[in-house]
């Protein structure tokens, strides 16, 4: 018993001890935080007047404007009305964005950890109308990883930038935090290498309602309701009143997710291991139907008919030296995913379908239009190919082609399948680079 009482004794001085000790610290080079406040953030949107195309993300489209993400900046708007001379409109600023959808005169886009609504009806005089705050995960932007990273203060507000300088900070006995090489947005815009009716994208193409966009989207519309999907989780937003977006939840459906693309009352998720098939018949509840697996890739798809077109690609986080095209034929009630066929490819990333026509960005190949009438023989029925070109993501919409790639914006007319022709191009400004 006199045992047990000196080694609780001897357990209760240690920690007081240890309560009372000096706070350690260490001293390095590195990543020090620069933050922009919450309320800076909150109060951030605005159009400006246009600006260089330097880092282009995501690309959309709508009433005969196009919509390219400046990753983690905001948004340039083109007008595409003469599509063999687009007009560059303006930018709309918006820290921290990746992904945007745009219903009716509203656009929705992710502003680091906060969506936010933004009335478009007037692009000289865009509003801010909506914003539902702490929503997404706090992210952090691309670093010098030659450096370590300093702590990150969340209160102080989202990281904007590094400053590589002298760090001091207490040496934390039990946890420290792990931030990415890239923030946890900009993974969303390029790991996924980098939907509508007709084009058969996130968003939907009925008439003036809703956008459309491409499909490496994270970003969806259908009926009066707003999807995004994270790494992990899909969030859910009720937008029956446009400029006020409200939270319904949101559900966790995997890992390593990457797209979105609905299609037909149901929700297709590409994932580095599979596609995943949701229903969409309760709105504000979407439900799992099935799942189609595939070896470690990164993986977007596009739908049409009973078909689904997935593109994976090595590279990166994406898995094992796998680059092809998998065809899947899908039952009626998507209860049954069976593979048709599959297509080596070089490299391929976003894809886009438009009747029988198929295009793939093949990476470093460039970009590839298939006659896919007979999906068994697809490679033999080659189109048109533009090998020039380091190709992204595409959109195919009533004969015209919006591509993004690492030259910039592409614009393609491919009324005559026996002609497609380039009809204009916006490239990337190589100041600074």
């Amino acid at each position: 018993m006199k045992t047990k009482t000196i080694y609780i004794s001897l357990i209760f001085a240690m920690a007081l001890l240890s309560g009372c000790q000096d706070k350690l610290y260490e001293t390095f080079m590195g990543n020090a935080p620069v933050y922009m406040s919450y309320e800076d953030l909150r109060s951030a949107i605005q159009m400006e007047s246009a600006r260089d195309i330097e880092k282009p993300g995501k690309i959309y489209f709508k009433d005969d404007f196009v919509f390219i993400n400046e990753i983690m900046e905001g948004v340039h708007v083109l007008d595409v009305s003469n599509p063999a001379s687009p007009e560059e409109v303006g930018f709309i600023s918006i820290p921290g964005n990746v992904d945007i959808a745009i219903k009716e005169d509203v656009l929705y886009a992710d502003s680091y950890i906060d969506l936010v609504a933004i009335n478009v009806s007037d692009l000289d005089d865009i509003e801010e109308v909506g914003r539902v705050e702490d929503i997404f995960p706090y992210t952090v932007p691309e670093y010098d990883t030659d450096y370590r990273l300093g702590e990150i203060d969340e209160d102080k507000g989202v990281v904007v930038d590094w400053e590589i300088e002298e760090v001091k900070q207490e040496i934390k006995q039990y946890y420290y935090p792990i931030y990415y090489a890239r923030s946890f947005a900009e993974n969303m815009a390029l790991d996924g290498a980098y939907s509508s009716s007709k084009a058969g994208g996130v968003g939907g193409g009925d008439g003036s309602t809703f956008g459309v966009g491409g499909s490496m989207a994270r970003f969806g519309l259908h009926g009066d309701f707003l999807y995004t999907v994270d790494n992990s989780n899909l969030y859910t937003f009720k937008i029956d009143d446009l400029e006020n977006p409200v939270e319904l939840g949101s559900k966790s459906i995997g890992w390593n997710v990457e797209t979105m693309f609905i299609y037909n009352n149901h929700l297709f998720f590409g994932t580095t291991t599979g596609m995943l098939v949701y229903s969409l018949e309760i709105g504000q509840n979407p439900t799992y139907i099935n799942r189609y697996n595939h070896i470690t890739s990164c993986d977007p798809v596009v739908v049409q008919d009973d078909l689904a077109y997935v593109t994976l690609h090595d590279g990166g986080a994406c898995g094992r030296s796998v680059n092809r095209l998998d065809v899947i034929r899908m039952s009626e009630d998507y209860t049954q995913l069976n593979l048709l066929q599959s297509y080596s490819m070089a490299n391929p990333h976003g894809l886009g379908i438009d009747g029988d026509v198929l295009f793939i960005c093949d990476g470093d190949a460039g970009l590839k239009i298939f006659d896919a009438s007979d999906p068994l023989q697809i490679s033999a029925n080659k189109l048109a190919e533009f090998p020039d070109i380091n190709t992204y993501d595409v959109i195919p919409l009533n004969n015209y082609l919006f591509m993004i790639g690492d030259g910039g914006f592409y614009l393609y007319d491919y009324a005559d399948l026996q002609n497609i022709t380039l009809l204009s191009t916006i490239p990337i400004s190589t100041a600074g680079n």
